[in-house]
């Protein structure tokens, strides 16, 4: 009940963060955003209400995970840690730039399923506390689905406002955003951290399966994904080096293999737990 309330509570918080962003963003002499982080001002009171959010949500979230039987790995809860995650990258990369009023405006939407999610679809995946290795595993893993999920997020952002440029129909509102340049070279960096960190899941999964899911490595549907979304990611960023892919190129192959990431894991959790019933 305390959880169901609490997570509640954090919904609400992030919405009120929305409208407050909403609102700021509309008033012509708040022109930057860095200028108005105090509470006397929607701008300033939405940044405040987002870092509480992400507070209350931690909290939450710490709570349901770690039980005494183990780490509960549960969809709801898996899918609503990465939303939280998704939403403190986004908070610290911009902290002291535009690309926080981004997260107030965009994700702080998102936010809401994310913290709903335990209450509303509540499961339970109970995996018991391994060595220090394991562990290494899981946070690794969920590192690089997070900055997967941030680079899915740039580049819609770079598809938005380079239609924007080509169109002509940028506005006062638009000025507030991040430049073009500026979140692309954001994009790749996000994705040569991620693959990095995708590389070490997959190589590491291999040793952990059976402590994971009770059965020695094999060939699945979900490893086939993985290993797609892999070479897909692979192959954009010896294509950036090499062949200078970029703009909506770089747009549709990040999109393509975030695709392939969320049907490998997020895709396959949900059928097992909610479709088919099984752990």
């Amino acid at each position: 009940m305390l959880l169901t309330v609490l997570n509640i509570t954090t919904a609400v918080v992030y919405l009120m963060a929305a409208i407050a962003a909403w609102i700021g963003m509309g008033r012509a002499q708040l022109t930057e955003y860095a200028d108005a982080n105090d509470g006397t001002n929607p701008a300033g009171l939405a940044k405040i209400l987002i870092w509480l959010g992400i507070m209350l949500h931690a909290v939450a979230l710490f709570d349901a995970m770690f039980i005494e039987e183990g780490w509960n790995i549960g969809f709801s809860h898996t899918a609503s840690l990465i939303g939280w995650l998704t939403l403190l990258s986004y908070v610290v990369l911009g902290n002291d730039s535009r690309l926080t009023r981004l997260a107030a405006l965009y994700l702080a939407p998102l936010a809401i399923v994310a913290a709903l999610l335990p209450t509303l679809l509540p499961s339970e995946r109970v995996v018991l506390y391994g060595g220090w290795a394991f562990r290494l595993h899981i946070g690794v893993a969920i590192a690089g689905y997070v900055l997967f999920t941030v680079a899915a997020l740039h580049a819609l952002l770079m598809l938005f406002l380079e239609k924007r440029l080509q169109s002509g129909t940028l506005n006062s509102l638009d000025n507030q955003l991040p430049p073009l340049l500026k979140v692309e070279k954001l994009l790749f960096r996000l994705l040569f951290a991620a693959f990095i960190l995708l590389t070490i899941t997959l190589i590491s999964g291999v040793f952990f399966s059976e402590a994971v899911y009770g059965k020695a490595f094999q060939v699945s549907y979900k490893t086939v994904f993985a290993v797609m979304s892999w070479l897909i990611f692979g192959g954009l960023l010896l294509g950036h080096v090499y062949a200078g892919w970029r703009g909506k190129t770089a747009v549709r192959w990040t999109l393509i293999g975030f695709v392939m990431l969320l049907l490998a894991y997020v895709g396959s959790k949900f059928v097992l737990e909610f479709i088919l019933k099984r752990l």
